[in-house]
């Protein structure tokens, strides 16, 4: 049984139709990408999930539970954290209190050190900029405190939004050298991500999506070798 199970997704903003039968799935300990350009319903997709839009027909379930009629903090609550394109923090707060919030259900000062220590471990600038605020540190660093917040949950899903958006080539390749190690660590993830050629270097398996409709699915391998995905996003 898969961790995380979509089946013909459908979800419309008015008379635009964002997702058209979507259906995809994700087991443990995979790390799981959708491509495709701006527009294709990517972000649609995880706003789904996690409950930020209401979806007109279809079913997710997640662990095996049906949870379309779950609100977003139930089903955040359930194991599922979503990082927003854009790396999103509070800017006011220094990454500790960023970090912090992350893990605000957790009481046990014991445990929130560890989980601290195990963010740290991950992103090693984090350590060094704990006492800096947020909003003074660059976008590369801001993604990987987005990403560090959610991950002081422990979610059993992490969902991706867009990482290397607006970042430097340079940025791009630390922020997936994080995702790497996430995945080696064991983190499901859910990733979804315009820039192909680099999200297919750290996925196991991968969708690819068109206005709305996935028009192709499979392994990486298979993915890379497709004259669709060389044609369409990796410039071959």
């Amino acid at each position: 049984m898969a961790l995380l199970e979509v089946i013909d997704l459908h979800l419309s903003y008015g008379k635009i139709r964002a997702l058209r039968g979507i259906s995809l799935r994700v087991e443990e300990g995979e790390l799981v990408t959708v491509i495709g350009a701006n527009g294709a319903g990517k972000t649609s997709i995880l706003r789904s999930i996690m409950g930020l839009e209401r979806v007109e027909s279809g079913d997710i379930y997640f662990d095996g539970v049906r949870i379309n009629k779950l609100e977003p903090y139930l089903r955040a609550r359930s194991g599922i954290r979503m990082v927003p394109e854009g790396a999103r923090v509070f800017p006011d707060l220094t990454v500790e209190e960023n970090l912090r919030v992350g893990a605000f259900p957790v009481k046990d000062r014991k445990e929130l050190v560890e989980r601290m220590s195990w963010i740290f471990e991950i992103f090693p600038v984090l350590k060094e900029r704990k006492d800096q605020l947020a909003g003074t540190m660059s976008g590369g660093e801001r993604q990987m405190l987005s990403l560090g917040r959610a991950l002081m949950s422990k979610p059993r899903l992490l969902m991706i939004d867009e990482a290397s958006l607006g970042l430097m080539p340079i940025l791009v390749d630390k922020i997936y050298e994080a995702i790497r190690e996430l995945k080696r660590r064991g983190v499901t993830i859910l990733l979804v991500e315009q820039n192909a050629r680099q999200a297919l270097k750290v996925a196991d398996r991968g969708y690819v999506l068109e206005t709305g409709r996935v028009v192709l699915e499979g392994s990486v391998k298979d993915l890379l070798e497709s004259p669709l995905v060389k044609r369409a996003y990796l410039g071959g």
